[in-house]
């Protein structure tokens, strides 16, 4: 067999384009039927699938909100047939609205540069969906096709990387993969004269599905944070961090372990009731203050810094306590 054939065998099965527009800067679901189903229709495998009840299924079949890759409604009686697609809305939850602005530092034709505030969720993901900083973006600028190259915790503000065309998003992605891209961190923490710093820690972070906070754990390290303080006063230090990795939480767990845990975390040292929802009085006072790398599409040498400042330490009069 012919090598050019043979690669075209490998070739995975190309993705249909979405026939449904996105809806609040969110895409529709996507739904791919798989291959040996015992299911005789399309309504049965999406019934079992989403376990939402017959009722549910029912009505959106009956509305015409499921479509095929041809755009038309999706019938009852649709048979089932495996590598099928077929997309529907999700129902939007009830978000509470992020009460601070979203700055847009940079953007050229081929990436876009956000300055979040805290208690913005980066992309969607459960309850969290059109108050998004992504979702946002793609209302406010009108780029439909917008993505995010990496993710910074709802709970942290600070820099966060689109990329404008889906074709170009691998090669930013490979920046923070390949840890090309240099992230510095500002941080308002507990302050121990008897802690010595500057230091590096290394050690070995596991966050387990399900629960809400990662831990270290014996084992060769995977995370590795430089950690400086730059000033200090009424108890409090100024820190500026500098991860060699990217762990979940990598950055909390890292001062929470040096006895010097980053004010307003509600999971370090330990998990405690955030409060209310719609209650944005003590922000986790961690910023993503610096990215800096050269740009894989363009050879662009980019630098930014973030204008947000972290209210523990210029307020700190007026910080919750």
């Amino acid at each position: 067999m012919a090598p050019r054939t043979l690669i075209a065998m490998r070739r995975k099965p190309r993705i249909p384009p979405s026939p449904l527009p996105q809806r609040e800067g969110v895409d529709p679901v996507r739904v791919k039927l798989p291959q040996g189903g015992a299911w005789g229709t399309v309504r049965d495998h999406l019934v079992a699938r989403l376990a939402a009840g017959d009722g549910v299924v029912d009505g959106m079949l009956d509305a015409g909100l499921i479509v095929g890759a041809d755009g038309r409604p999706v019938e009852r009686d649709t048979a089932y047939v495996p590598g099928m697609f077929v997309w529907f809305h999700r129902e939007l939850p009830d978000e509470e609205r992020v009460p601070f602005a979203l700055d847009v530092v940079y953007r050229d034709e081929h990436i876009v540069v956000a300055d979040k505030p805290h208690f913005l969720a980066t992309t969607p993901r459960g309850s969290h969906v059109a108050e998004t900083v992504l979702a946002r973006l793609r209302r406010d600028l009108g780029i439909p096709e917008l993505g995010a190259a990496h993710r910074l915790d709802r709970l942290t503000a600070g820099l966060v990387l689109f990329t404008v065309r889906p074709g170009e998003r691998g090669a930013y992605q490979s920046l923070f993969r390949d840890k090309l891209v240099h992230k510095e961190y500002e941080a308002v923490a507990t302050y121990d004269p008897e802690v010595a710093l500057p230091r590096t820690v290394r050690s070995r972070i596991l966050k387990e599905r399900g629960l809400l906070a990662a831990r270290e754990v014996a084992g060769e390290p995977n995370a590795v944070s430089r950690i400086e303080l730059t000033e200090h006063r009424d108890g409090r230090g100024r820190y500026r961090l500098l991860p060699r990795t990217g762990q979940t939480h990598q950055l909390r767990v890292h001062m929470n372990a040096l006895g010097l845990p980053i004010l307003g975390d509600p999971l370090y040292p330990v998990v405690t009731d955030p409060g209310p929802a719609g209650d944005f009085r003590r922000p986790l006072q961690l910023l993503a203050r610096v990215l800096e790398f050269t740009d894989p599409v363009t050879g662009h040498e980019h630098r930014f810094l973030s204008e947000r400042v972290l209210t523990a330490w210029s307020a700190y009069e007026d910080w919750v306590r």
